[in-house]
């Protein structure tokens, strides 16, 4: 009983430390990216395609997340907004972590090799750019935009496991997925400022202020919606996409409604319900319009 005891605090602060339940975040893009891919195809994605994309995306982000955290590991330490993590702590160590990073980057090998040879191919280069985020913070601002892009390639990886090749429209949504992912990530990165001042880590808070961050914030969640309207015509997709959109639009003025460079006290709310929120009802509204009017 003791070990089972054990094992399933194990399972409980790993899932804690790679943040499972914001697999919610960047998933259901993918799984747009692989409805589109099948709707131009005039077909629909088979149970084992989705299975495997689904497989993929959580190894890749378990990957990533784990090394963030061994990346970060001496940053965490010192900064009392993460100090309590898992292995700031101690309850997992360095070297489980590793070992739980290549045990999940496996997992997104074997996943990609289930669907396509290109998927295959690929799977070594998501994994470069998902590690590569977690360096970012030492030397530039525009790490945000590296984390975007590292969840923003999600529907064009989806759209390669379905097809096996990449439609070029795909890119708007990655730029528009990798906008959002950066623009609330600015928000979160407010927090942090004094702590990013005193260890020498860069953010566009850090640069600007908290104040033109969150117009900077404001501006890419703009293009984001900009970019979503093209892809929707470039899709010719039907009315739900378009209400997809309102409401992506209406979420996306509420989380920065909750934000003031004074009162960063709703930050979780804004970061965690509202973003997961959006990528749902995108998923819903979008996975709708495949099924409308299809070619």
């Amino acid at each position: 009983m003791a070990n089972k005891l054990v094992t399933k605090d194990r399972i409980r602060i790993v899932l804690e430390m790679i943040k499972f339940e914001h697999s919610i975040f960047a998933l259901p893009f993918a799984l747009v990216g692989a409805l589109l891919a099948a709707r131009s195809a005039g077909a629909f994605p088979t149970w084992r395609q989705l299975l495997w994309i689904i497989v993929a995306m959580v190894g890749a982000r378990s990957a990533a997340m784990t090394m963030n955290r061994i990346a970060d590991l001496e940053f965490d330490r010192r900064n009392p907004r993460t100090a309590n993590r898992a292995l700031p702590k101690g309850e997992l160590s360095v070297g489980f972590a590793a070992a739980f990073t290549v045990i999940a980057s496996a997992v997104l090998v074997v996943a990609a090799w289930q669907l396509n040879p290109l998927a295959l191919k690929l799977s070594p280069v998501a994994l470069a750019i998902l590690f590569f985020y977690s360096f970012t913070k030492r030397f530039t601002a525009s790490s945000h935009f590296v984390l975007g892009f590292a969840l923003g390639i999600s529907p064009a990886a989806a759209w390669i496991a379905i097809r096996g090749s990449l439609d070029p429209r795909m890119l708007i949504l990655c730029a528009a997925v990798t906008l959002w992912v950066g623009g609330f990530d600015v928000l979160y990165a407010c927090q942090d400022v004094e702590f990013d001042q005193a260890a020498g880590l860069h953010s566009i808070p850090k640069k600007f202020g908290v104040a033109r961050a969150l117009l900077i914030a404001r501006a890419m969640h703009l293009i984001m919606i900009a970019l979503l309207i093209w892809l929707a015509v470039s899709f010719h997709l039907a009315w739900p996409a378009w209400v997809g959109i309102a409401v992506v639009a209406a979420l996306l003025g509420y989380e920065h409604s909750l934000v003031h460079p004074h009162d960063l006290s709703k930050m979780n709310a804004a970061f965690f319900t509202v973003n997961g929120y959006i990528s749902l009802l995108f998923l819903l509204f979008w996975g709708a319009a495949t099924f409308v009017n299809r070619p």
